[in-house]
């Protein structure tokens, strides 16, 4: 079988982020997002934002980078991508000028024709139904809505006027709030008001200055309230399900909702399963700003953005997760272990199976030749992303070891690694504009060996990238038929640009032979229209808990895993809207299903 693990294993590549008000100083980090996944002739390519490239696969498993052609935008954010005939149609975001359409029969190596665009937009999704109209669907603000129009299929300029399709509530909408866990509401026109005043102020210029276009985005960035963007659209049974990203990427509750319409330009609803994409929690978080599409064998898959947001709020990764449509037409991501192993095999029988393989390495013991005050070897199993070991010097000789407490049966790692004070000078030009920045053009390389034992005396290699030539920061190890060990060391480290190696998760996977947790006990209530609190029983034999709840008992779709028992928040529920309570508890040896409870 084929085995992945989020986020995809590929390469992503850095970016020197010259922001303007960073005075000169850069922000490195890398970046991909925003994916945009389409089967052509028999192969499958995802285009992310920023990647100067596609990722082209056989499998939906092994993915490898092409370089794109230079006269694309490919400094332009969010990529569309459309099969329309034989053609494959790509565009991209810019609110500078009109954006161009391309169309191209060879993703790889084109040519690509272009179409003159007529109007700026951000975030743009084509859509064709099935009488052959075409329709085209954009917006990125916290201010306007998502808009949708009719285009002409020959000259892809806009057919009658545009249509505000989306806007955002979230007064209802608990899932589109700002923040942590959707911890922010929108405040009022004249708290924004004064903001805004005390803004300008600080910055020492006159309000005359300010060009009129950028004071409706400053009293925007201002007001809290949510970024509603990325749209996607598709069809089902007759249903046009209108999908779209909130609330801000730099936040583990970036997700995607859906609107129900019985045409493709409305009128919509907002579908009962809501956000249909939605990680808060986990090792990796976020789900939102996406695509959704059909594999050669009918499975539906749903790509979107994941969160990392340390070094640069556009620090982030691409993940990918099962789809589909139940029985009464709610479309549903299963997220619940979103960032475990997973294989492909099975999702037309069951979207819903829980993975074959435990977390074996959460809060185990690590220890290390060396490490920076502040990234100790534990970090490494906290199951965070956003906090890592790293080492003190940049030598080969530096290594990081876990103790798994007893042997295991091992069979998968992920071996992901971190940035951290990246003070190069930027290796290429950077190119101006609202988003400032050079994407890197070498392809740098991350190259590692990782050792297993049952006694910490005896060692034997896993794997050997020592002389690989690949940048795989998120690599996935795979062992179908299992291996024993008690510890696994990570040696010979070479990190692009000679950084000291960091490692946020050094994460194993496998089976232990002990028992399954006991059934977790909790409670649900609920807080005021949007919120609800679930109180988890603490109990010693639990690794972590998984929170389920829907709309219905047998509709768990949404999930929130946490490490810790206790009380929590959770902020993403929709007024008048119904809810059940699940929480499953999971250990190295199995996951127990918790009892559902009315909200």
């Amino acid at each position: 079988m084929k085995y992945y693990c989020n986020p995809l294993n590929i390469n992503y590549r850095y970016q020197f982020n010259a922001d303007p008000r960073l005075h000169g100083r850069l922000q490195i980090c890398r970046e991909a997002a925003d994916p945009s996944m389409i089967c052509y002739e028999g192969r499958y390519y995802i285009f992310a934002s920023m990647t100067l490239g596609v990722w082209v696969s056989d499998d939906l498993v092994h993915w490898e980078n092409h370089r794109l052609p230079e006269d694309l935008p490919l400094y332009d954010y969010a990529p569309d991508v459309r099969v329309i005939d034989s053609y494959v149609y790509f565009s991209a975001s810019n609110r500078e000028h009109p954006c161009s359409y391309y169309r191209t029969k060879d993703v790889l190596n084109g040519p690509y024709e272009k179409i003159e665009g007529t109007f700026p937009f951000w975030d743009p999704n084509l859509f064709r139904d099935d009488d052959g109209r075409l329709y085209f669907y954009w917006g990125c603000s916290n201010m306007t809505p998502v808009y949708g129009t009719e285009l002409d299929p020959e000259t892809m300029k806009p057919i009658g006027e545009k249509k505000e399709l989306i806007h955002g509530d979230p007064d209802r909408i608990g899932f589109e709030r700002i923040g942590e866990d959707n911890s922010k509401l929108p405040v009022s026109d004249e708290e924004v008001e004064a903001r805004y005043q005390a803004f300008v102020k600080r910055q020492g210029v006159p309000e005359s200055m300010l060009p009129p276009e950028v004071k409706p985005l400053i009293r925007g960035m201002l007001s809290d309230r949510p970024y509603i963007e990325g749209a996607w659209m598709d069809k089902h049974c007759g249903k046009y399900y209108l999908q779209f990203a909130c609330s801000g990427t730099q936040y583990n509750t970036y997700s995607d909702g859906v609107y129900v319409g019985d045409g493709p330009l409305g009128s919509f609803r907002l579908a009962d399963n809501n956000p249909y994409s939605y990680k808060p929690g986990g090792f990796l978080p976020g789900a939102g700003h996406g695509s959704t599409m059909q594999d050669e064998q009918g499975n539906w898959w749903h790509t979107a953005t994941m969160r990392i947001s340390v070094h640069h709020d556009f620090e982030r990764r691409v993940g990918l997760w099962p789809a589909g449509f139940d029985a009464d037409g709610e479309l549903y991501c299963n997220q619940r272990y979103g960032d475990w192993p997973m294989t492909l095999s099975g999702f037309r029988q069951d979207a819903w199976r829980d993975p074959e393989w435990m977390l074996l390495s959460s809060k185990k013991t690590v220890t290390a030749s060396s490490y920076v005050p502040g990234h100790e070897p534990d970090k490494a199993a906290e199951e965070n992303v956003r906090t890592w070991w790293r080492a003190a010097g940049c030598g080969r000789d530096e290594w990081l070891c876990m103790d798994l407490g007893k042997k295991y049966k091992v069979h998968a790692v992920q071996v992901n690694f971190a940035d951290d004070e990246i003070g190069i000078p930027c290796p290429g030009e950077i190119r101006p504009g609202s988003q400032a920045r050079y994407i890197e053009e070498a392809d740098t390389v991350t190259q590692w060996k990782l050792e297993g034992s049952e006694d910490g005396t005896d060692w034997f290699i896993i794997e050997d990238k020592t002389g690989a030539a690949t940048d795989l920061t998120h690599d996935l190890i795979v062992r179908e038929e299992g291996f024993t060990a008690r510890f696994l060391r990570l040696s010979s480290m070479s990190v692009p640009y000679g950084q000291n190696p960091c490692i946020s998760g050094l994460r194993v996977f496998g089976l232990g032979d002990g028992k399954a947790p006991a059934v977790p006990d909790f409670t649900a209530v609920r807080q005021g229209d949007i919120d609800m609190n679930v109180q988890i029983t603490e109990q010693n034999d639990t690794v972590g808990y998984n929170i389920l709840f829907g709309s219905a008992p047998d509709k768990l779709y949404h999930n929130y895993m946490v490490f810790e028992a206790g009380e929590k928040r959770i902020g993403a529920l929709i007024r008048d809207r119904h809810y059940y309570v699940r929480v499953d508890a999971f250990n190295e040896n199995g996951i127990t299903e918790g009892v559902v409870k009315e909200v």
